[in-house]
């Protein structure tokens, strides 16, 4: 019973000491994780980033927004930017087919990660891969050309600071295993009635 009250005493002490000492911090922001498109056509490919958080109870939010690196650099420059100044958490996911400026542009107007994840990689193939990441020193650009690792990945770079997300990602890698052991067991079994 005393070490219960002793306990809420503590709580209340820390919770006062925190509020006088640290008025300005404000909790931190959940992720977020925004995907510049170069056209409206990549949608459909983009919006399987959304689909896979969803399916799999990720709770980060997604913003799509369509702004060409070619054909409205000034648009896509102004949102870069008004993202840079909320001073959120996020990650940057772009998609964009032919000639990916738009993953290089983005990387290089701001300080958070940006991974390139183009609806066309299958068809280009290594020129694909060499368009979205073969960029100058200090623009770095992570290539991952399917939505559902490239949302993954953003998931994870999140919850380094996030210890919700990162018993999410925990949840969702036990279910991967042990959806490989029961695929395993299955064929054990299945074999041994061959026998």
């Amino acid at each position: 019973m005393t070490r219960n009250k002793d306990s809420k005493r503590l709580h209340v002490a820390i919770s006062l000491s925190f509020k006088m000492f640290a008025p300005n911090i404000r909790p931190m922001q959940s992720g977020k994780i925004i995907v510049f498109m170069g056209s409206k056509r990549d949608f459909e490919f983009a919006s399987r980033i959304e689909k896979f958080l969803q399916e799999e109870s990720f709770n980060v939010k997604c913003e799509y927004l369509v702004a060409s690196a070619h054909k409205t650099p000034a648009r896509l420059l102004e949102a870069v930017s008004r993202y840079e100044r909320t001073g959120g958490r996020f990650v940057f996911i772009t998609v964009a087919g032919l000639s990916d400026a738009l993953s290089g542009v983005v990387a290089g107007s701001t300080r958070y990660p940006v991974i390139a994840c183009p609806p066309d990689s299958e068809k280009y193939g290594w020129a694909k891969f060499f368009s979205s990441t073969v960029t100058p020193r200090g623009v770095a650009v992570a290539y991952v050309p399917r939505p559902e690792n490239a949302a993954l990945a953003a998931v994870k770079v999140l919850a380094i600071s996030d210890r919700s997300l990162q018993e999410k990602i925990d949840g969702y890698m036990q279910r991967l295993r042990a959806t490989v052991v029961e695929g395993s067991k299955e064929l054990s079994v299945g074999r041994k009635d061959e026998r």
